[in-house]
């Protein structure tokens, strides 16, 4: 007889809801949540082929251990294996200081999981080398959100595509990467909304847009400037806005102003009318939203992609109203809870900052630990990461959840790098991957739908992944890993958690008063409710229903409360593509 379970799409971070069927001990069938906000019974192609994934026969089900590369993998019990691992780690920094040691993780993990690894790195191995391979991909967006608002976090919510009158898309090929949000999309298109793709190729979203501006690889900032040149020419800024609600317009336009439409058709290559059409429509009566992903985010000049776009939003006030705002579309699941938690070499849980010394010592007296004892240094970022192990710096290395061998920009020197190390660890659902093949030690972990947890997907939606099967063989959740090789370490007193739910719990609270508030977010509320948008304070009587779109009052958790505007030159690219 088959069981039902309602869960979350493991696959990017759009966050669909779905219902997983199972019996005797298998993924039988998934289908779309019709009850789930995000997709409403809607769903790609990919979930739909999580059974083999799941079932798959490289599946890692045993501790896997080797002393030398050149000797075969042995099957070991985890009572072997962690103390091991863990006597290891201790002479390396005993030898090389706590930086000699690194934690390399993924969007792929649970919000507990990324909780727990970066309290263990940074609370109690005292080094902030912990960082994500979402580093990879939305790292541009993290730093265009803080930059321009004071905080990261989509202002949006997915509701709001329903009400939008113009969408701009840039480096996002939303019908074929994110379908679910693409159909929402276009059942507002079907209602008279306007779509202007900017792309270099006339992918399946450009055909199905109303307008497409073929901009040439590497030209997005002219292109984002002429529009923004237009908007002032024309007298189309929304000045009081403007004028209440953000500072830096000066310096923007100063940039914009050198971009005439003509001068942005010899670089980009899109014809002037085009771009003034584009920005007409942008900045017209109605509501308009920008949404991009990792063509502007994978870039040398991300970032500033990122504030292009927000200034064409902050300029026109689109911006905390239905129906309006920036959008960064996430590629991983929850990115955005990794962010939440920390999970970059630069933060803290709770979007507190390495370098505050403030935000040091609020975790240091979450996690009762001494003062100072988490490093004022940021730690390194994945490129720099591999590049320390590859010159001998960084010592270890602990993978989760990702294949760095397959998804770094330079595979060779990722290859020279773990090569160097004294020790890799990969803890991953599958063996043998390009990356565990030169590891010392392979860790099987639970995959979905084999453990419990939240994720935060695109529009700051927490769901909760719900477990409908056991893990094979002696494969544990990640977390568990983590609280079973802090006891080995001597530090078990604090990760003696229960359950995913206690984890969860102590991430939650050190949030509070934070702008990723979800103090009020619980595994029990979640398995009642389904899914809440932070900021979701803990409240003494009524629980906070949740906030579906940022900045309503025009307020940023900025020092003066403004919104910033940047100034985004633009710069020929290193690389001209030939084809």
């Amino acid at each position: 007889m088959s069981t039902e379970t309602r869960t979350l799409c493991p696959y990017c971070g759009v966050g669909c809801g779905l219902i997983a069927r199972t019996g005797g001990g298998r993924l039988e069938a998934v289908e779309g949540d019709p009850l789930y906000p995000v997709n409403h019974g809607r769903t790609c192609r990919k979930p739909l082929e999580l059974s083999h994934a799941v079932h798959a026969s490289d599946r890692t089900t045993v501790p896997l251990m080797r002393e030398r590369r050149d000797v075969r993998f042995r099957e070991a019990e985890w009572d072997e294996a962690l103390p091991s691992l863990a006597a290891r780690l201790r002479a390396i920094t005993d030898e090389h200081g706590p930086d000699a040691v690194a934690f390399y993780v993924s969007g792929q993990l649970l919000t507990e999981d990324y909780y727990a690894w970066n309290k263990l790195a940074k609370g109690y191995l005292q080094t902030n080398n912990l960082d994500s391979n979402s580093r990879l991909c939305m790292s541009s967006a993290v730093a265009g959100y803080k930059g321009a608002f004071g905080s990261d976090g989509p202002p949006p919510a997915y509701a709001d595509l329903a009400l939008a009158d113009c969408f701009l898309l840039l480096g996002t090929n939303t019908a074929a990467c994110h379908p679910i949000v693409w159909s929402r999309i276009r059942d507002r298109l079907a209602e008279g909304a306007f779509a202007i793709c900017a792309d270099p190729r006339l992918t399946a979203t450009a055909r199905e847009c109303d307008m497409h501006l073929p901009v040439r690889p590497g030209t997005d900032l002219a292109l984002l400037n002429a529009m923004l040149h237009v908007i002032d020419r024309d007298g189309l800024l929304d000045a009081e806005h403007v004028r209440r609600h953000t500072s830096g317009i000066d310096e923007a336009l100063a940039v914009a102003r050198e971009w005439t439409p003509e001068r942005a058709e010899g670089t980009c290559g899109v014809p002037a009318r085009d771009i003034e059409d584009a920005a007409r429509r942008f900045a017209g009566p109605g509501r308009a939203m920008a949404l991009w992903s990792m063509g502007a985010n994978q870039s040398t000049v991300g970032t500033l992609k990122n504030r292009a776009l927000i200034n064409l939003c902050l300029a026109t006030g689109q911006i905390g109203r239905p129906g309006t705002g920036p959008l960064s579309l996430t590629g991983q699941p929850n990115a955005m809870g990794g962010r939440e938690t920390g999970g970059l070499s630069t933060l803290l849980p709770g979007y507190r900052a390495v370098e505050s010394a403030e935000d040091r010592e609020a975790m240091e007296r979450h996690w009762g630990i001494a003062k100072g004892a988490i490093s004022p240094r940021p730690g390194l970022p994945a490129v720099e990461l591999f590049d320390a192990l590859a010159e001998g710096r960084v010592k270890a290395v602990w993978i989760m959840a990702t294949n760095p061998l397959v998804s770094l920009p330079d595979s060779a020197r990722a290859r020279e790098a773990l090569e160097r190390a004294e020790l890799v660890v990969v803890q991953d659902a599958h063996h043998p991957t390009e990356t565990s093949s030169l590891a010392h030690a392979v860790l099987p972990a639970a995959a979905w739908p084999e453990k419990e947890g939240a994720m935060t997907n695109s529009e700051r939606r927490v769901g909760l992944v719900r477990r409908s099967l056991d893990p094979p063989g002696r494969a544990l959740p990640d977390w568990r890993i983590a609280a079973r090789l802090a006891a080995e370490l001597g530090f078990g007193e604090a990760f003696a958690w229960e359950s995913e739910a206690e984890v969860y719990d102590e991430f939650a609270a050190c949030t509070a008063g934070q702008p990723c508030d979800v103090s009020g977010v619980s595994h029990e509320r979640l398995r009642r409710e389904g899914s809440v948008q932070w900021p979701c304070p803990a409240q003494p009587v009524d629980e906070h229903p949740g906030t579906p779109r940022l900045y309503p009052d025009r307020r940023f958790p900025t020092p003066d409360g403004r919104a910033r505007f940047a100034p985004t030159p633009h710069a020929d690219p290193a690389e001209i593509p030939d084809a």
